[in-house]
């Protein structure tokens, strides 16, 4: 599938199963977002396998076969690296091993705070998650991982990238600038922190371009007062 019609399908499959909705929302950040991505809401065998087969489809064609471990931090990456392993070794023949973090340490049975594979030195690790806003997730995942060894972190990729200003906050001389005085969004906040690149299913542009013209559903779902909502919100927040 070309890189623009799966793009197209995602974005229909994602408003369809009511991952990405629009309307009037408050983020972990206290900001009020019209619109939304919610991971949670594929809730059905057959809605994992395809969200599995769009991620490895995104990350075969960004990242290439170059890693050996698909990790999700907890909870939401679980079940995203888990269907996405599954898709990556139907779609392109290689046994990815899969990887997740408890949020707290299991003292009994296989004891840790780690789920699925044992990582361990050389391991070239790819970060999945379904959104990233403040990059608090990524912050807590990156030391859990680097504590198991010499571990190689070969990339992140999220399902949206909302190409926003990180939630956190942040002062006027914070340093989280682009060149030419324009704010870093989440995801190069990330990159440039941590040194590893940072990709997405698609943007949030390619989202409201696609929903303005296109009918899911059999509806056209951003309207003119909807668009107008987004584009205030990006006036304010947005990272381009």
């Amino acid at each position: 599938m070309e890189t623009r019609q799966y793009k197209d399908e995602f974005i229909k499959f994602m408003v369809s199963c009511g991952a990405l909705s629009f309307g009037d929302f408050v983020l972990k950040s206290g900001r009020h977002s019209p619109f939304f991505m919610n991971a949670g809401a594929y809730t059905t065998g057959s809605q994992l396998a395809t969200l599995g087969e769009f991620y490895a489809t995104a990350i075969h064609e960004r990242f290439g076969d170059d890693f050996d471990v698909l990790f999700g931090p907890a909870y939401k990456g679980i079940p995203l690296s888990v269907a996405t392993v599954i898709a990556y070794n139907r779609l392109f023949s290689k046994d990815i091993r899969y990887c997740s973090n408890r949020k707290e340490a299991k003292d009994h049975g296989e004891t840790g705070i780690l789920l699925g594979t044992k990582l361990k030195d050389g391991d070239r690790v790819m970060l999945i998650e379904d959104v990233t806003t403040s990059g608090k997730s990524i912050d807590e995942t990156v030391p859990i991982l680097r504590a198991q060894g010499n571990i190689k972190i070969a990339g992140l990729m999220v399902s949206l990238d909302r190409q926003e200003k990180s939630g956190k906050e942040q002062t006027a001389d914070d340093g989280n600038k682009k060149e030419g005085g324009k704010s870093l969004s989440a995801l190069e906040e990330i990159s440039e922190k941590y040194g590893f690149p940072t990709a997405a299913i698609i943007t949030m542009t390619e989202a409201v371009d696609f929903l303005m013209k296109e009918p899911c559903d059999g509806k056209i779902i951003i309207t003119d007062r909807i668009k107008s909502s987004i584009d205030k919100y990006y006036s304010e927040f947005g990272a381009f």
